[in-house]
């Protein structure tokens, strides 16, 4: 009956599983491997050239980290950080896969390219020139739609999948980067200027959405699907904006220019900072941060959960992902595995060549969030 005891004791006593943070060192043409609950590199996974992003496969199995200027994607184990496998891969700078998981989508920013791949295969379907720099890769959650934002022209493209061609292109504002679905429209950081641009995929109207700052670059979903934060890399801010009304709730002044952002499973965000080398971890629920060392240009960022249920497929698993880069018809349940939710009841080519500002604060608003450990 003790033993029974003390091994109950003590396996409630045992700390959890950290989770484990990939960040893509652009610069130093690497990935560092971060433990969450330490805030250490535990080590350094090499790369060719230049890589930048990296997506979940949509089995959840797979981390896909692109090498831009070294032309190849990498396959990781999210649980080991093993590079299972390599695939020659022409200037994979923004990648994602369609809701269904039928197709791979890169945007080539340096060869002014749209790439779609055949996502089992990884054979070239088509391939779409678009000038100038096609940046950041979104979809429609019916995967009928991929958009996609064009640098260097100040547009959008639309390009239907089952056709392959270009539906329109549309003009939103000066160096468009990030781009996500939200609620049957697209949100569009504005590097330019200050702000993000909400676009109509049906109509084409293009309106304010709210301000962030100078170099208004990306705009993530939360976890739980009730706030959206969207990045500044010139101001140095993240803001919080609540996803109903997109009203800027608050702003976090967070010097080195942060960039991607990740969630754990707890909500706390994980941005990389690009212009000095470290990835800030924030609680939204008490405003504490804290930073980690990692390489040079730390660029894009994933957080693989080391919590009972959940896998890597978290990132769209969870209720936040009806928003986003790769939006979810209805929610993926479990961890792990993918298994589709049931739908809701219903009423009775042409091959490719090769080759809103706010006060600033250092403090939450608990009502919002649960309690969870501090940062210290």
């Amino acid at each position: 009956m003790w033993r029974a005891a003390l091994l109950l004791l003590l396996t409630a006593t045992l700390p959890a599983r950290a989770d484990t943070v990939f960040v893509i060192n652009s610069a130093d043409a690497s990935i560092s491997v971060l433990d969450a609950t330490t805030r250490t590199e535990t080590r350094r996974i090499p790369l060719l050239r230049e890589g930048h992003h990296l997506v979940v496969t949509p089995d959840g199995r797979e981390l896909v980290v692109g090498d831009s200027g070294g032309n190849e994607l990498f396959f990781l184990d999210p649980q080991t950080g093993e590079i299972r496998r390599r695939e020659r891969i022409s200037n994979p700078y923004h990648l994602e896969y369609s809701p269904d998981g039928r197709y791979l989508v890169i945007a080539s920013l340096r060869r002014d390219q749209i790439d779609i791949y055949d996502a089992a295969t990884l054979s070239l379907i088509h391939r779409f020139r678009q000038p100038d720099k096609p940046s950041h890769v979104a979809f429609s959650p019916d995967s009928r739609f991929v958009f996609v934002t064009l640098q260097g022209t100040g547009q959008v493209a639309a390009v239907e999948m089952a056709t392959r061609s270009t539906l329109w292109i549309q003009d939103v504002g000066p160096e468009p980067a990030g781009i996500i679905w939200h609620r049957g429209r697209l949100l569009i950081g504005l590097m330019g200027r200050t702000d993000f641009v909400s676009l109509d995929p049906e109509t084409r109207e293009v309106r304010p959405a709210f301000t962030v700052g100078r170099g208004a670059h990306n705009v993530f979903p939360s976890p739980d699907g009730r706030f959206l934060y969207a990045t500044s890399r010139v101001d140095s801010r993240i803001a919080e904006v609540d996803a109903a009304t997109l009203e800027v709730r608050r702003i976090f002044e967070v010097p080195g220019g942060p960039d991607c952002i990740a969630f754990d499973s707890d909500g706390r965000i994980y941005a990389t900072l690009r212009w000095i080398g470290r990835v800030l971890m924030l609680d939204p629920a008490t405003g504490e941060q804290a930073q980690i060392r990692v390489g040079r240009s730390p660029h894009g960022i994933f957080v693989m959960p080391r919590r009972p249920g959940l896998g890597a497929d978290f990132a769209f698993a969870a209720p936040g992902a009806v928003s986003g880069p790769r939006p979810m018809p209805q929610p993926v349940v479990g961890g792990g595995t993918i298994t589709r939710a049931a739908p809701p009841p219903v009423a009775a080519s042409v091959p490719a060549p090769p080759g809103e500002m706010a006060v600033r604060v250092n403090a939450g608003h608990p009502a919002s969030y649960p309690t969870r450990p501090s940062l210290r």
